[in-house]
């Protein structure tokens, strides 16, 4: 009677194992293809507003291009002579109290002045003098490469 009841309770465990379904070995693709399409478009619409939004008509110049890991401060300097922080119209006066309050790394910030090609001279001067004036070394004009090159 004890060798009947145990093989009985051996047969419905097996039968339970039976019944379970395998894994399934297969992966689905179908959401990671829809995220990454939806992650491609966000970045094809944000690529063109992460650049400087004042149009400015650089020299060219056949220097290498400098490489920086973060987002360099820049001042533009358009045609008509406007000055812009960023893409925030700026006075002249104004550019070094300005800068200072925002730098966290004092005046060793690097900081890249971008001026028309057909802007007077004495314009870009007098920034880069507001500049060197209150302390800021590390200057950078800012220009194309050459087609040439």
């Amino acid at each position: 009677m004890g060798m009947s009841a145990g093989g009985g309770g051996s047969g419905s465990h097996g039968a339970r194992r039976r019944r379970r379904t395998n894994v399934m070995s297969e992966i689905n693709v179908t959401p990671m293809v829809d995220v990454m399409l939806v992650l491609l478009i966000i970045f094809m619409v944000a690529a063109p507003l992460l650049t400087v939004g004042v149009p400015v008509d650089l020299p060219q110049t056949s220097a290498n291009p400098l490489n920086e890991e973060k987002e360099p401060l820049t001042i533009s300097i358009n045609t008509q002579g406007e000055v812009f922080l960023q893409e925030t119209p700026i006075a002249i006066d104004e550019i070094a109290p300005r800068l200072i309050a925002i730098t966290n790394s004092g005046y060793e910030e690097r900081i890249y002045v971008r001026g028309d090609r057909n802007v007077n001279y004495g314009q870009v001067m007098k920034v880069m003098g507001a500049l060197n004036g209150a302390g800021f070394r590390r200057v950078a004009l800012i220009s194309e490469l050459e087609q040439g090159s």
